[in-house]
């Protein structure tokens, strides 16, 4: 079984940071190999700063599903909504601090925008 460090709160990879039913997700950070929830889990407890992986390294197994514990790799988690094993559904909010953990592309994967769209201003 991989081991999640950080501050989980269940065995689905949910932290005492992000909870949410859809909070399934831990990533393994590059500069040191370990899993953890989030990106405060690592800030917290791994006592050096965290790195994102490169865009030449996306096709690394660097995400673990919570749910069926399958290990995906970058681009693939980047490119899904849910686990391709076994349809867990993911936080679609994560994208927002995906810059945390990956490098970002110069174009965003197909389907998955990098930011928010803006809203019409009021005239």
């Amino acid at each position: 079984m991989t081991t999640v460090l950080g501050r989980p709160v269940d065995e689905q990879t949910r932290c005492v940071h992000y909870h949410s039913p859809l909070d399934v997700v831990a990533i393994r950070f590059r500069c040191c190999n370990e899993y953890y929830p989030c990106h405060l889990c690592h800030e917290e407890q791994a006592g050096h700063p965290a790195g994102p992986w490169p865009v030449s390294e996306q096709d690394a197994a660097a995400v673990l599903c919570g749910v069926c514990r399958s290990e995906l790799a970058i681009r693939e988690y980047l490119t899904a909504d849910d686990c391709p094993r076994c349809g867990a559904g993911f936080n679609p909010g994560c994208r927002l601090h995906s810059r945390f953990y990956f490098e970002p592309a110069s174009q965003p994967p197909e389907g998955r925008p990098t930011a928010l769209p803006r809203l019409p201003a009021d005239d």
